[in-house]
């Protein structure tokens, strides 16, 4: 059983999270305590024991403590993954995203193919929308696994507080990873921004869209810009920036409220591509946490450069070494530049 302090580093879900994933993966069980210690409110949020519920039904853990609010959890894993056609409901608008990738290396490393879908929040605050999981995640990991991992898509999109959006995602197993060597994103191939809003006036869209145009133009750049009124049950409003370089992806994102000009919304999405754009390292400061977990399952060794470092990548880190026998080394300073290398 590994112990594990719920409060260590940064102190939030995705310490659940990672765990969660490698208990699947090596089967090994874990004892957690002090869960999300450093959110507000601390303890398992309905998003969290959707995560839990997930993976337990994945591999026929044993549980203990997966109640509203809890701050210890035990989990251990009885079977091997299994594939197949799963579907889960967060019941609130809590990131389908973050629950997708919990439990897409489980089955991603399994023999067969599997079918997921996830109703609960697409686009929400603190988790990366679909389409940066779509077009930045999975296209990187694409690279280390020689091929396509999985597909995954938004039916319908859910927004806070009324959640209800639809994901999908098409897992294709067997993925077999290699290292990674990613320290020169190249040059800047194109950049396009998606302005979209559900249940809300066209103008909200197209003034994103016309001031993400101005202020990109501003700066040189000249982006493709897409407008989108995706179905949902909910209203939200949102910027999202994709930036393809020769060797690497970025995506930002921004996202409306109430009393909060469009253009500001644009502005914030627009402004966080230009600081990446002007440090030069290839792996956004949101992948370059993401990508610790496939990496350290990999083959072999990897290198990579980040834009900014940041306590998910730390506790991330931490993590995974509690689980497997792997060194990662995180060079730079906290909020600088780095680089990432593992040895496996």
């Amino acid at each position: 059983m590994i112990e594990i302090d719920g409060a260590y580093g940064e102190g939030g879900g995705q310490l659940l999270r990672t765990a969660l994933s490698l208990a699947a993966v090596t089967g090994q069980g874990f004892h957690i305590e002090h869960l999300r210690a450093r959110r507000p409110k601390p303890g398992l949020r309905p998003q969290h024991l959707a995560a839990v519920h997930a993976v337990a039904e994945l591999c026929d853990a044993e549980v203990e403590g997966a109640v509203l609010n809890s701050r210890t959890l035990t989990f251990v894993p009885q079977c091997a993954p299994r594939t197949g056609s799963h579907r889960w409901d967060v019941g609130t608008a809590g990131a389908t995203t973050l629950i997708f990738q919990t439990v897409l290396w489980p089955l991603a490393l399994s023999g067969e193919p599997s079918f997921v879908e996830l109703i609960g929040g697409t686009h929400v605050a603190w988790s990366p929308p679909v389409d940066y999981v779509r077009e930045v995640y999975l296209r990187t990991l694409s690279a280390i696994a020689s091929g396509a991992v999985a597909e995954v898509d938004a039916e319908r999109w859910g927004w806070y507080p009324r959640g209800g959006g639809l994901l999908r995602g098409q897992i294709h197993g067997g993925a077999a990873l290699d290292g990674l060597s990613l320290m020169e994103r190249g040059s800047l191939r194109e950049v396009s921004v998606l302005s979209a809003a559900s249940n809300l006036p066209q103008h909200i869209v197209d003034r994103q869209a016309a001031q993400a145009d101005f202020y990109l133009r501003k700066q040189g750049i000249v982006a493709r810009i897409e407008k989108d009124a995706p179905l949902s049950p909910g209203q939200g409003t949102v910027v999202f920036v994709l930036a393809e370089y020769e060797h690497a992806r970025a995506g930002f994102v921004a996202y409306g409220r109430i009393r909060r000009p469009a253009e500001e919304v644009a502005e914030e999405a627009c402004r966080a591509f230009v600081r990446y754009h002007r440090h030069r390292q290839p792996v956004d400061e949101h992948l370059a946490d993401q990508l610790l977990l496939p990496l350290a399952l990999a083959q072999g060794a990897s290198a990579y450069a980040v834009s900014g470092i940041t306590q998910h990548l730390l506790t991330n880190a931490w993590l995974i070494g509690q689980f497997l026998p792997v060194e990662i080394l995180i060079s730079g300073k906290e909020r600088k530049a780095g680089t990432v290398a593992i040895q496996v």
